[in-house]
């Protein structure tokens, strides 16, 4: 029997993912700070695993304390920079439903750690799948206050060495500092978003 350490969840493994990208696939320097991602990731046990659960509510109203702990270690880990976009993404183990990695990924979950970084208007992108332990996904991000700011569209790949195992899921929240590097698409800046 595992024993719960956080709200109703038993949490086996945090991770913390850090990457700063400081010029371009050409070779072109930063116009400006460089781009900093970070992925904040959790494996936890899977209650659902193995069978069918019709209602999954519960997983949803318990996952608001997963997301103030996910809040809490973003703002330890960002200190006093600016969160400027964001996505989130679920890993389920072999013996669970992709849905019971939704269930912990609903607005419940993604409010606290909007008040973390400050606030937030934009609904956050989301992926998700099943996989094994050394399983990658690409978290998808964008900004945090306008979705259509295009030059905040990007993604981060992430990887859980030792996770999922069948009876987990992995649960991460991505972020970024700033848009892409010479984003030159055009459309709705994140200045004027800042302004709105």
């Amino acid at each position: 029997m595992r024993t719960n350490n956080l709200g109703e969840f038993h949490i086996r493994k945090w991770y913390l993912q850090i990457e700063d990208t400081l010029a371009t696939e050409t070779g072109e320097l930063a116009d400006g700070s460089p781009v900093r991602k970070i992925v904040v990731g959790a494996a936890l046990h899977n209650p659902h695993a193995g069978r069918f659960v019709g209602n999954l509510g519960g997983s949803v109203r318990a996952s608001e304390a997963l997301g103030r702990e996910f809040g809490k270690r973003i703002r330890e880990t960002i200190g006093d920079a600016r969160v400027e976009s964001y996505g989130k993404a679920c890993l389920v183990g072999s013996a669970g439903e992709y849905e019971h990695g939704n269930a912990l990924l609903t607005t419940v979950f993604a409010d606290p750690v909007r008040s973390a970084i400050g606030g937030a208007k934009s609904w956050i992108p989301s992926t998700g799948k099943r996989g094994v332990p050394g399983s990658s996904i690409d978290i998808p991000l964008a900004h945090k206050d306008e979705l259509y700011v295009r030059s905040h569209y990007d993604t981060i790949s992430a990887m859980f060495a030792d996770a999922p195992n069948a009876d987990e899921i992995v649960i991460a929240f991505a972020f970024a500092t700033r848009g892409r590097l010479h984003a030159r698409l055009g459309g709705p800046t994140a200045d004027a978003s800042r302004a709105a």
